[in-house]
Protein backbone atom coordinates (compact mmCIF):
# COMPACT_ATOMS: atom_id res chain seq x y z
CA UNK A 1 0.00 0.00 0.00
CA UNK A 2 1.34 3.42 -1.10
CA UNK A 3 1.81 5.92 1.98
CA UNK A 4 1.12 9.37 1.22
CA UNK A 5 3.02 12.55 2.90
CA UNK A 6 0.19 13.80 5.19
CA UNK A 7 0.29 17.63 6.13
CA UNK A 8 -1.43 18.93 9.07
CA UNK A 9 -3.34 22.27 9.53
CA UNK A 10 -3.85 23.50 12.35
CA UNK A 11 -6.18 26.72 13.85
CA UNK A 12 -8.98 27.15 15.61
CA UNK A 13 -10.08 29.50 12.30
CA UNK A 14 -12.64 26.82 10.55
CA UNK A 15 -12.50 28.91 7.34
CA UNK A 16 -8.64 28.85 7.54
CA UNK A 17 -8.25 25.43 8.14
CA UNK A 18 -10.52 24.71 4.76
CA UNK A 19 -8.49 27.86 2.51
CA UNK A 20 -5.44 26.50 3.06
CA UNK A 21 -6.41 23.03 3.14
CA UNK A 22 -7.59 23.58 -0.46
CA UNK A 23 -4.45 25.64 -1.55
CA UNK A 24 -1.91 23.16 -0.21
CA UNK A 25 -4.01 19.97 -2.06
CA UNK A 26 -3.77 22.15 -5.37
CA UNK A 27 0.27 22.93 -4.56
CA UNK A 28 1.02 19.30 -3.27
CA UNK A 29 -1.37 16.91 -4.55
CA UNK A 30 0.58 14.09 -3.82
CA UNK A 31 0.12 14.73 0.15
CA UNK A 32 -3.43 14.07 2.65
CA UNK A 33 -4.27 17.38 4.23
CA UNK A 34 -5.42 16.86 7.62
CA UNK A 35 -7.02 19.72 9.66
CA UNK A 36 -7.27 20.34 13.46
CA UNK A 37 -8.01 22.79 15.97
CA UNK A 38 -6.24 21.98 18.15
CA UNK A 39 -2.58 19.78 19.29
CA UNK A 40 -4.56 17.66 21.19
CA UNK A 41 -7.01 16.49 18.21
CA UNK A 42 -3.31 16.44 16.57
CA UNK A 43 -2.37 13.76 18.85
CA UNK A 44 -5.45 12.01 19.08
CA UNK A 45 -5.14 11.12 15.28
CA UNK A 46 -1.41 9.45 15.85
CA UNK A 47 -0.33 9.92 12.15
CA UNK A 48 2.50 10.87 11.77
CA UNK A 49 3.20 14.35 9.42
CA UNK A 50 5.24 15.62 7.16
CA UNK A 51 4.62 19.23 7.74
CA UNK A 52 2.96 21.35 10.60
CA UNK A 53 0.19 24.35 9.71
CA UNK A 54 -0.19 26.26 12.58
CA UNK A 55 -1.55 29.51 13.61
CA UNK A 56 0.79 31.34 16.18
CA UNK A 57 -1.90 31.21 19.17
CA UNK A 58 -1.29 27.42 19.17
CA UNK A 59 2.00 27.46 18.71
CA UNK A 60 2.75 29.95 21.55
CA UNK A 61 0.65 28.13 24.01
CA UNK A 62 2.18 24.28 22.88
CA UNK A 63 5.76 25.74 22.01
CA UNK A 64 7.46 22.92 23.37
CA UNK A 65 5.27 20.22 21.23
CA UNK A 66 6.38 22.05 18.13
CA UNK A 67 9.47 23.15 18.75
CA UNK A 68 10.44 19.12 18.89
CA UNK A 69 8.81 19.75 15.45
CA UNK A 70 11.08 22.50 14.73
CA UNK A 71 12.00 21.51 11.10
CA UNK A 72 8.51 20.29 10.27
CA UNK A 73 6.81 23.36 11.72
CA UNK A 74 5.46 26.52 9.49
CA UNK A 75 3.49 29.09 11.82
CA UNK A 76 0.49 31.12 10.03
CA UNK A 77 1.43 34.54 10.89
CA UNK A 78 -1.26 37.34 10.41
CA UNK A 79 1.11 39.87 9.01
CA UNK A 80 4.19 40.65 7.54
CA UNK A 81 5.77 42.30 11.01
CA UNK A 82 4.80 39.45 13.16
CA UNK A 83 8.09 38.69 14.68
CA UNK A 84 9.56 35.20 13.40
CA UNK A 85 9.76 32.92 15.52
CA UNK A 86 12.65 30.47 17.14
CA UNK A 87 15.20 29.64 14.67
CA UNK A 88 14.50 26.35 12.76
CA UNK A 89 11.05 27.21 11.84
CA UNK A 90 9.16 28.63 9.45
CA UNK A 91 6.34 31.00 9.68
CA UNK A 92 4.22 31.90 6.65
CA UNK A 93 2.15 35.48 6.35
CA UNK A 94 -1.36 34.22 5.52
CA UNK A 95 -2.93 38.08 5.83
CA UNK A 96 -2.25 38.62 1.92
CA UNK A 97 -4.15 37.71 -1.23
CA UNK A 98 -4.27 34.12 -2.17
CA UNK A 99 -2.21 34.90 -5.21
CA UNK A 100 1.03 35.69 -2.76
CA UNK A 101 0.44 33.13 0.05
CA UNK A 102 0.54 30.78 -3.18
CA UNK A 103 3.51 31.98 -4.33
CA UNK A 104 4.63 31.90 -0.08
CA UNK A 105 3.83 28.53 -0.26
CA UNK A 106 5.43 27.51 -3.42
CA UNK A 107 8.58 29.00 -2.32
CA UNK A 108 8.27 26.95 1.53
CA UNK A 109 8.00 24.12 -0.41
CA UNK A 110 10.69 24.36 -3.05
CA UNK A 111 13.45 25.06 -0.10
CA UNK A 112 11.78 22.60 2.08
CA UNK A 113 12.50 20.17 -0.64
CA UNK A 114 15.92 21.67 -1.58
CA UNK A 115 14.24 22.77 -5.26
CA UNK A 116 11.72 19.77 -5.75
CA UNK A 117 10.12 21.36 -8.61
CA UNK A 118 12.23 20.59 -11.65
CA UNK A 119 13.75 23.93 -13.08
CA UNK A 120 11.93 26.12 -15.84
CA UNK A 121 12.63 25.59 -19.34
CA UNK A 122 14.62 28.11 -20.86
CA UNK A 123 12.50 30.75 -22.88
CA UNK A 124 12.23 29.56 -26.44
CA UNK A 125 13.66 26.35 -25.75
CA UNK A 126 12.80 23.32 -27.53
CA UNK A 127 13.87 20.60 -25.20
CA UNK A 128 11.01 21.96 -22.76
CA UNK A 129 9.62 18.71 -21.27
CA UNK A 130 6.12 20.14 -20.47
CA UNK A 131 3.86 17.39 -20.24
CA UNK A 132 0.68 19.36 -19.45
CA UNK A 133 -1.98 19.86 -22.48
CA UNK A 134 -0.65 21.92 -25.64
CA UNK A 135 0.30 25.51 -25.63
CA UNK A 136 1.70 27.90 -28.30
CA UNK A 137 5.21 29.40 -27.89
CA UNK A 138 2.97 32.75 -27.26
CA UNK A 139 0.41 31.42 -24.92
CA UNK A 140 3.78 29.85 -22.90
CA UNK A 141 5.06 33.85 -22.53
CA UNK A 142 1.89 35.31 -22.16
CA UNK A 143 1.76 32.83 -18.92
CA UNK A 144 4.77 33.62 -17.83
CA UNK A 145 4.36 37.03 -17.30
CA UNK A 146 1.14 36.81 -16.02
CA UNK A 147 2.28 34.20 -13.11
CA UNK A 148 5.03 37.26 -12.74
CA UNK A 149 2.67 39.68 -12.09
CA UNK A 150 2.40 42.02 -15.58
CA UNK A 151 -0.86 43.00 -16.19
CA UNK A 152 -2.55 42.59 -19.74
CA UNK A 153 -1.77 45.88 -20.83
CA UNK A 154 2.46 45.62 -19.98
CA UNK A 155 2.62 41.79 -21.11
CA UNK A 156 1.69 43.54 -24.52
CA UNK A 157 4.19 46.11 -24.27
CA UNK A 158 7.09 43.24 -23.02
CA UNK A 159 6.03 41.24 -26.07
CA UNK A 160 5.63 43.69 -28.37
CA UNK A 161 1.66 42.63 -29.39
CA UNK A 162 -1.75 44.05 -29.00
CA UNK A 163 -3.85 44.50 -25.87
CA UNK A 164 -6.55 42.41 -27.79
CA UNK A 165 -3.93 39.97 -28.60
CA UNK A 166 -2.73 38.98 -25.07
CA UNK A 167 -6.68 38.95 -23.74
CA UNK A 168 -7.14 36.33 -26.16
CA UNK A 169 -4.06 34.35 -25.38
CA UNK A 170 -5.28 34.51 -21.67
CA UNK A 171 -8.67 33.29 -23.01
CA UNK A 172 -7.26 30.69 -24.58
CA UNK A 173 -5.47 29.41 -21.47
CA UNK A 174 -8.46 29.56 -19.35
CA UNK A 175 -9.91 27.40 -22.23
CA UNK A 176 -7.10 24.90 -22.62
CA UNK A 177 -5.70 24.52 -18.43
CA UNK A 178 -9.73 25.59 -16.86
CA UNK A 179 -7.97 28.19 -14.78
CA UNK A 180 -9.00 31.09 -14.11
CA UNK A 181 -7.09 33.08 -10.97
CA UNK A 182 -3.35 33.82 -11.36
CA UNK A 183 -2.96 31.40 -8.23
CA UNK A 184 -3.95 28.54 -10.37
CA UNK A 185 -1.83 29.86 -13.03
CA UNK A 186 0.91 30.44 -10.72
CA UNK A 187 0.61 26.74 -9.23
CA UNK A 188 0.22 25.05 -12.49
CA UNK A 189 3.06 27.05 -14.38
CA UNK A 190 5.62 26.26 -11.15
CA UNK A 191 4.58 22.46 -10.61
CA UNK A 192 4.95 21.77 -15.23
CA UNK A 193 8.18 23.66 -14.96
CA UNK A 194 7.17 26.45 -17.32
CA UNK A 195 8.16 29.12 -14.45
CA UNK A 196 11.08 28.81 -12.18
CA UNK A 197 10.02 29.20 -7.99
CA UNK A 198 12.66 32.68 -8.51
CA UNK A 199 10.48 34.14 -10.85
CA UNK A 200 7.33 34.38 -8.52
Amino acid sequence: MEHRPRIAVITRNALMNIGLKSILERIIPMAEVATFTSVAELEADGGEFFHHFVSSQIFIEQSRFFLERRHRTIVLAESASTPQPTAGVSYLNINCSEEELVKSILRLHHAAHNGGYHGACDEGSAACRYDGPTLSAREIDVLRLVVRGLLNKEIADRLNIGLTTVISHRRNLVEKLGIRSVSGLTIYAVTHGLVGIDEI
